[in-house]
């Protein structure tokens, strides 16, 4: 059924400075800003409607505003979080918003373009090692906590770590191929406070997905999890990983997204890492990224359907840039902080220091203590052949940057 907004009107920050409603107008979502310091802020509101503007939310009613997968409701504690850390970062304070952890390198899958191939960590953190870290980044302003792999779903405690999430303060997601995320599994996290599943898929149709992913049966893992994330009430997002040889998929991805009912369809860019290493040549062009764009845009201003974030336009110049080493932080398996999850490169590592030590070591590195990046640093020519293609060989990765 197409999407209905009622009118809308509520507060969603609310300070002695600055207050920040939200309402509903011509069927779109409006925020608006007032009090004495509330130009601080109205770049920033300006930009955000201009994305409502074009866009559909996932779900809205008189109480609550669910916009995406990436957002905390609105309004609530959490969201109130989002514009702190707007402030903050006009205010030019380095506050790492998204926060994603591997909580494994074991995977049953043999992806062909698997990020983390050929790592095999010395150690694996503990619960209280990972919850400690993720307590570490909410003191630093994160509130989208994310939980990654390998496959996390490998990991028994999983749910505990969820339900150690303060949930006043972020928002908790978990990325997985759908394997072992059965319905008991998928009520336990619903029950534990997970927001949203990130359910990876790589083609459309199932021997597709199950060549890239080295594995009879991965394809049904990932359908089956879809469904039972979405029958406990879990917010269900299609992960997709978007390279040349699958970016003439995209109808049929939304399409299949649509008949199982996903809220939202995000889209990634492949990396050059990993078993991608050599293939620097089989990237994603500046003609796809429009081309993306204008996917989002297109599905986005359709009435019914899930709502798509292309990743690439929403990091590229047009609108926020790269988060990485800026507004996002990434630990490894085994504890080593990175920029993000994709960019092979450690700062430190959470059990020899404290996150806080590291996030700001980060950011005096040369490549992040510049205000933003145009797009995906990992796909700027420059940044690779200063950063990445100086790793020794035979060093570990990630490489610790000294």
């Amino acid at each position: 059924m197409p999407l209905t907004l009622p009118g809308v009107s509520m507060k969603v920050y609310d300070s002695p400075v600055i207050k920040v409603n939200a309402s509903t107008e011509n069927e779109k979502v409006v925020l608006d800003a007032e009090g004495p310091l509330s130009h601080i802020v109205k770049p920033f509101l300006k930009r955000i409607n201009n994305i409502f503007s074009e866009e559909k939310p996932i779900s809205i009613n008189e109480d609550e505003i669910i916009f995406s997968t990436w957002i905390p409701p609105i309004p609530g504690p959490v969201f109130s979080r989002v514009i702190s850390a707007e402030i903050a970062a006009i205010r030019k304070k380095r506050v790492p918003d998204q926060f994603t952890i591997g909580i494994t390198a074991r995977c049953p899958n043999n992806c062909i373009h698997c990020g983390a191939a050929g790592i095999k960590p010395e150690k694996e953190l503990t619960l209280d090692e990972i919850c400690n870290a993720v307590d570490q980044s909410i003191e630093l302003g994160s509130y989208l906590v994310a939980f990654d792999g390998g496959e996390t779903m490998i990991r028994n405690d999983l749910v505990d770590m969820v339900s150690r999430v303060d949930k006043t303060k972020a928002i908790a997601t978990c990325l997985t191929s759908g394997f072992k995320l059965s319905e008991e599994r998928a009520a336990a996290l619903k029950a534990a406070g997970l927001y949203a599943a990130r359910i990876s898929l790589d083609s459309p149709l199932e021997a597709e997905h199950d060549r890239i992913r080295g594995r009879n049966g991965a394809y049904r893992d990932a359908i089956d999890g879809i469904k039972n994330a979405d029958a406990a009430g879990i917010l269900t997002d299609m992960f997709v990983v978007v390279s040349p040889h699958n970016i003439d998929d995209l109808e049929d991805f939304y399409s299949l997204a649509a008949e199982l009912n996903v809220k939202e369809m995000s889209i990634y860019e492949i990396i050059a890492v990993g078993r991608w290493l050599e293939h620097e040549d089989e990237v994603i062009s500046d003609k796809d990224v429009s081309r993306l764009k204008d996917f989002q845009i297109t599905m986005n201003n359709k009435p019914e359907g899930p709502r798509v974030t292309a990743f690439p336009y929403f990091m590229g110049p047009e609108l926020f840039g790269c988060f990485a080493g800026r507004r996002w932080m990434h630990v490894a398996s085994d504890g080593e902080v990175m920029p993000c999850a994709y960019t092979p490169l450690s700062f430190g590592n959470i059990c020899e220091e404290p996150l806080e030590t590291i996030w700001k070591r980060m950011g005096k590195h040369s490549a992040y203590k510049k205000d933003n990046a145009a797009y995906c640093m990992m796909r700027n020519p420059d940044f690779r052949k200063k950063y990445i293609h100086t790793i020794p060989t035979g060093s570990r990765i990630p490489y610790r940057v000294k």
